[in-house]
């Protein structure tokens, strides 16, 4: 077997394949509905196959029918000579990433956008595939705001998020470098905030500038797009706008927002190079008010319940991850308190509060929102930083600075997402060969990924019932476009999938020589998807980036 990820179950026998072909029909049952539009316009397109409604007892025929029974995500396909494929789910997610594992199972001409053998008919080997994910919470966060990718960008990783069976979009929409989704109330945040002049080449630390403006952002209709997109493939997507830190592009086109009594904001631009920029947000009402218009505006775009119903009522413990639509990530990373401490307005904001310091200023700004969200039917998601100061009561945590603000999170009760930067920072060197593009922090390889384990030892089993799952992350400083991205996210993407879905054994006694060899067959996949990945045998001449400097110092974090 050749699948990623890997299912929990498989058994097949020696009997004759089924056939799918121009005569194969499709039958769902109610509540399938989107994996049936999806097989016909995705399978269907790649194969040439028309998939025409057929009876549900048509021998040969591809069922679909919903089984509570199921986990809320888990599937069983069944290949049966003489009756066809049946794939069952425990909801309409299950019954999607069991087609998912439909088409991994017809080979690479599956992943294509139109047939390139019409008329081919293709077999299936008899077989029943069991399978459920280890964890509900399955990410990709994808920076939009250093490097802006356009729509269809967007779209198309949705697309390579569901081939591998991630579920959780975390689509981080705001930064110092650019501001990227519209917001009517406040124009100037895209008219201003959405590009700058001109972009630094490589680490902060490079001499080397693109001379040319970049930006770009999404209308309000992208984001309904881009949403409704995503929950077609059952894909929750958690929009993130920074605050009070990484606010630069903010504060660039509404100077008001700034800490005024400190600098003169209406000369700040949005910001050309990388780091933290000092450049934060004024702790007062004014600011409060603002950002509590722009949240009104995204709670509109991203409804809580885009991602559909999960199914699989009988089994409460295991959180659908359609719950997972209603977060709101704000960041709260890196938020520096420099001009906190120097200006007389916020340490006026601390004394009123009674607050021991900014860092509990920093908590205040955490709190007032996730209170915000709570009367509004949401969740608020944050780095790890927001524990600092004391955690707001009902936020969550997503553990980036190593596992021990999630260990932190979780025995104090709280839900936390596992994305430590040593492990799954995908814009992090893949190699320490000198012919890495742009070379930023650790070496992680995809063995090393492979052998990522998101919940840590030292939880007990009530503890580490909040992890909610696990998520990689790509920044892209160094990516300036859609093939840098796709260098840096394949193939350890895939290898991610694996440890999200599976129920792999402990790290060392993982079988990576077999992952390999799987992913020789996967590697046609990502080519038939046209994935510019990273070969085994190191980045082609094109795929380099030769005197643009890194930062490729193993043990120290790269603060881009």
């Amino acid at each position: 077997m050749d699948l990623i990820p890997a299912p929990r179950a498989v058994e097949g026998s020696a009997r004759p394949e089924v056939p799918i072909g121009a005569d194969t029909t499709l039958w769902a049952a109610p509540g399938t509905e989107a994996t049936e539009r999806w097989l016909r316009s995705t399978l269907g397109v790649a194969l040439g196959l028309p998939l025409p409604p057929g009876p549900e007892d048509a021998p040969g025929a591809v069922r679909l029918r919903l089984d509570d029974t199921l986990e809320p995500e888990a599937y069983r396909l069944s290949v049966i000579a003489g009756r066809g494929v049946e794939i069952r789910g425990g909801g309409a997610a299950g019954v999607f990433w069991g087609a998912q594992t439909l088409r991994q199972l017809l080979g690479p001409d599956a992943f294509r956008r139109a047939p390139v053998r019409p008329g081919l008919t293709y077999g299936i080997p008899h077989q029943v595939i069991e399978d459920a994910p280890r964890f509900p919470w399955r990410g990709l966060m994808l920076d939009v705001a250093r490097h802006f990718m356009p729509k269809d960008g967007v779209l198309r990783y949705l697309d390579l998020m569901a081939a591998h069976k991630l579920n959780v979009f975390h689509f981080h929409l705001t930064d110092d470098q650019g501001w990227r989704i519209q917001i009517e109330r406040y124009p100037k945040l895209t008219e201003t905030g959405s590009w700058r002049a001109r972009t630094k080449f490589g680490h902060r630390a490079s001499p080397l500038w693109e001379e040319k403006p970049h930006g770009g952002y999404y209308t309000q209709d992208d984001i309904r797009e881009i949403v409704a997109y995503a929950a077609e493939r059952h894909i929750a997507v958690v929009p993130e706008i920074d605050i009070p830190g990484h606010s630069q592009a903010a504060i660039a086109a509404y100077p008001e927002l700034g800490n005024t009594d400190v600098i003169d904001t209406t000369s700040l631009r949005v910001w050309d190079s990388w780091g933290i920029s000092k450049n934060v947000l004024a702790p007062t009402d004014n600011t409060l008010r603002f950002y509590e218009d722009v949240f009104e505006e995204v709670l509109g775009l991203f409804p809580a319940d885009a991602a559909g119903s999960s199914g699989g009522s009988g089994f409460p413990a295991f959180p659908a991850f359609s719950a997972f639509s209603a977060f709101v990530h704000i960041g709260g990373d890196e938020c520096a308190k420099d001009q906190w401490r120097q200006s007389p307005v916020a340490q006026a904001r601390i004394k009123e509060l009674g607050l021991a310091d900014e860092d509990e200023l920093q908590s205040w700004f955490v709190r007032h929102f996730d209170n915000w969200l709570t009367a509004r039917g949401r969740r608020l998601i944050g780095w790890d930083e927001i524990l600092e100061g004391g955690l707001a009561p009902g936020a969550a945590v997503s553990s980036w600075r190593g596992y021990a603000g999630g260990i932190t999170a979780a025995r104090a009760g709280h839900d936390v997402v596992m994305c430590p930067e040593q492990q799954v920072y995908l814009d992090h060197r893949q190699h320490g060969g000198a012919d890495e593009p742009v070379p930023i922090g650790y070496v992680r390889t995809l063995e090393d990924v492979y052998r990522f384990e998101p919940v840590p030892p030292e939880l007990t089993p009530d503890e580490a019932r909040h992890v909610l799952g696990t998520q990689a992350n790509l920044w892209t400083e160094v990516m300036e476009d859609s093939a840098r991205v796709d260098y840096q996210a394949f193939p350890r993407l895939a290898a991610f999938a694996e440890v999200a879905w599976s129920s792999l054994p402990a790290p060392a006694e993982r079988d990576f020589a077999d992952f390999e060899r799987r992913m020789t067959a996967h590697y046609g996949r990502l080519d038939a998807l046209g994935v510019a990945y990273r070969p085994p045998a190191g980045p082609r001449p094109w795929q380099r980036r030769p005197g643009v400097l890194g930062r490729p110092i193993d043990g120290a974090p790269p603060n881009v």
